[in-house]
């Protein structure tokens, strides 16, 4: 899953902080592959985090952890639009 945020430009420093810490955390559950978080190099107030789960049910119960209600609600007053996301099905490996 690639989720595309636009962040207000004097919230990209906080977000970033918030941000990292989520995707520390997420990286720990057993159904998280890999959790990474990039910056648009020509517009720092763009970012995509790269989530990928194991299947399914890790996705869910990503959303049922402690961190991610935390992060959800933290940088949600730093965004300047909605995030949106786009889902993927696997191919290789």
């Amino acid at each position: 899953m690639h989720v595309h945020i636009l962040v207000k430009p004097e919230c990209v420093e906080a977000f970033k902080t918030a941000t990292l810490a989520n995707a520390r955390a997420s990286v720990q559950e057993p159904g998280v592959a890999r959790f990474d978080v990039v910056q648009q190099a020509d517009d720092p107030t763009r970012f995509v985090l790269v989530e990928v789960y194991r299947d399914a049910a890790a996705n869910v119960a990503h959303k049922q952890t402690e961190h991610y209600p935390v992060w959800r609600d933290t940088v949600a007053a730093m965004m300047a639009e909605p995030r949106t996301s786009v889902k993927f099905n696997q191919i290789y490996p």
